[in-house]
């Protein structure tokens, strides 16, 4: 199963992938250069030396169903989207991973799987020092319907990275299982 892990410049998407492998994950982290000026807004993440150019790769395996799942974060600054359409190929569903300093570079992430119709969970990722909004709250500000799942979480630790992934798959599952009728199991609980 393969699963994308997308969202804004600087949200966390390395290291939630970084934090939810079960292999050491592949990164194309490069440091910021001049290229990017004028062009990364650094805006509430001046501290950042580095992003992803090409992509993130991990894996995990879930649960008890032995089900294998590949992430591939995607880089999050514009420039670099054109990567995209080859990194989602064949995917299941899709983690928009946010930053409630910076909502709005959420939009472009969402925008693109509510295109190709890809289902996907919204992660507020908890930065330290950040404002706390409710799901609710996030879900009204980026004007998702109740069908989207919108869970707190913090990218750098591995039970609450792993708690969206599990909520994904779960909403799959559910999708899966209301076509075809046919139980589904659960996998874990998440917030």
């Amino acid at each position: 199963m393969k699963i994308v892990i997308a969202g804004g410049f600087g949200v966390g998407k390395t290291t939630m992938v970084g934090a939810v492998s079960e292999i050491d994950p592949l990164v194309t982290e490069e440091s910021l250069t001049i290229a990017g000026e004028g062009t990364d807004d650094l805006t509430g993440i001046g501290d950042k030396t580095t992003t992803t150019v090409a992509m993130d790769f991990g894996k995990i395996i879930l649960g008890d169903l032995d089900l294998q799942v590949f992430l591939f974060g995607t880089p999050g600054q514009e420039r670099f989207w054109f990567t995209w359409d080859d990194l989602c190929r064949g995917a299941v569903g899709a983690v928009v991973l946010a930053d409630t300093r910076r909502l709005t570079d959420s939009f472009a992430a969402i925008d693109y799987f509510e295109r190709r119709n890809t289902p996907f969970v919204v992660a507020v990722n908890q930065f330290d020092g950040a404002l706390l909004y409710s799901p609710d709250e996030v879900r009204d500000a980026l004007r998702l319907p109740p069908s989207v799942p919108v869970l707190a979480c913090d990218a750098r630790d591995h039970a609450s990275a792993l708690n969206v992934l599990i909520c994904l798959v779960e909403l799959r599952l559910n999708a899966r299982r209301s076509r075809t009728n046919a139980p589904t199991p659960r996998l874990g609980a998440h917030a």
